[in-house]
């Protein structure tokens, strides 16, 4: 029978060129997908923090699949964290590391009444 095997540290750290992450950040804040992921998790606006991570394996530092700098957000009322589509991954040519979490602000409604 195989053991479940704990990893006592796993470098969850990345790089992005410039390039990639100024078309992923593009992505990340279109104003359609900012009013669909706000509809989703049931906010007037939200305001990407420009905070990514890469989701990483359980370790007793990290129980929580993120980097222990990120958790504050986890259980804030006023962000969320999602998946980065893969579909943006792809368009902005993120390989490495093939998955990323992206956190947002929410933010009151506008008082013009008008979504951002």
């Amino acid at each position: 029978m195989a053991q479940i095997r704990i990893v006592d540290q796993y470098d969850g750290s990345f790089t992005l060129a410039p390039e990639v992450k100024a078309e992923l950040f593009s992505l990340l804040t279109n104003p359609g997908f900012l009013e669909q992921v706000a509809a989703q998790v049931e906010s007037d606006r939200l305001e990407f923090t420009e905070l990514l991570f890469q989701p990483i394996p359980y370790t007793p530092a990290t129980p929580r699949g993120m980097p222990a700098e990120y958790e504050q957000y986890l259980n804030s009322s006023d962000h969320v964290i999602i998946n980065v589509p893969p579909n943006f991954m792809f368009k902005a040519k993120v390989f490495q590391p093939s998955r990323l979490c992206a956190i947002y602000r929410k933010l009151p409604a506008d008082p013009k009444g008008e979504r951002a």
